[in-house]
């Protein structure tokens, strides 16, 4: 792939550090929009710089061949009161209109729009089998989600593709639910979340990077795709696997009940049952590295 000028949002973040990283690997020139860009002064380099948001974004957007838009606050941690639904809605519809404006507004805008979404879009559908062309879901996330989407096609005005990943559970034992499951598996107190019976669409986060990237090199694909293993597992092979690549023993559920009262609504992600495929990707060509569960756990834990 010949070198390309690529700005990204939530360059910061728990997958933006990966991709930045396989980015500047592959000779790309990285700008990287944050709201603090002082804070990375010693990390600026030939091929790699920090922006604020106060910068001139369309002057931004003519200097630029693609843009990846990841920006949105982090789903797990904390409970989903009124004010941090707002928070979580804002930060990644208001991001993505400020993102297709600044396109919009560009004299000689990217060719390339890649704005996430995530497979929250779907809601909670139990066993059945789900690729792009499954209806959206009703709850708080496939709301986000449906807007996140619908506000990123408005830089289609000016004749830019746009791409949008629909994110699964990242594995990585840096961040996202497999932090989480972790610690209790560190103290041999590991298990199911939930019946266990709900599907996890998970995706190594190697995976995850070149998915993400795959419409650079693959010019026929457009809006929504599914990043996500074509092997989705339950929460029970889940649980079961980690415990057997971390040695301990996977036998202490928590109950449903028990984590809709310590998180209420944010316990969503975790017991939703999503049993995706990534159809588009692999019609597309995209060869999964890891679509081995087990395979996938031992390389990142």
């Amino acid at each position: 792939m010949e070198s390309k000028k690529i700005l990204i949002t939530g360059g910061t973040g728990f997958i933006g550090e990966f991709l930045v990283s396989d980015l500047l690997k592959a000779g790309h020139f990285v700008t990287i929009l944050t709201r603090s860009p002082e804070k990375y002064g010693e990390k600026q380099a030939e091929n790699r710089s920090y922006v604020g948001w106060e910068d001139n974004l369309s002057t931004l957007m003519d200097n630029t061949d693609v843009v990846i838009n990841l920006a949105g606050e982090n789903l797990f941690g904390k409970r989903w009161s009124n004010e941090v639904k707002e928070i979580i809605y804002n930060s990644r519809i208001d991001t993505t209109k400020k993102l297709a404006n600044a396109i919009n507004k560009a004299v000689s805008p990217p060719g390339l729009f890649i704005s996430a979404s995530a497979v929250g879009i779907y809601g909670d559908n139990g066993d059945a089998m789900l690729d792009e062309s499954s209806p959206s879901g009703n709850d708080f996330l496939a709301r986000v989600c449906i807007d996140w989407e619908r506000v990123s096609q408005e830089a289609a005005t000016a004749g830019v593709r746009v791409a949008n990943p629909r994110i699964g559970v990242v594995l990585e034992d840096s961040g996202g639910m497999l932090e989480k499951m972790k610690l209790p598996f560190q103290l041999f107190a590991g298990g199911p979340i939930g019946t266990g019976l709900q599907y996890v669409p998970w995706i190594h986060i190697g995976d995850l990077c070149r998915a993400i990237l795959f419409p650079i090199e693959n010019q026929e694909i457009s809006g929504p795709y599914n990043a996500c293993s074509p092997e989705p597992a339950t929460m029970n092979e889940l649980a079961k696997t980690l415990g057997k690549v971390m040695n301990r023993p996977s036998f202490f559920r928590v109950p449903e009940f028990v984590l809709k009262t310590v998180l209420g609504e944010a316990a969503q992600p975790a017991l939703s049952s999503l049993r995706v495929q990534p159809k588009i990707l692999q019609i597309s060509g995209f060869e999964f590295e890891f679509e081995d569960l087990e395979e996938a756990l031992a390389d990142v834990i």
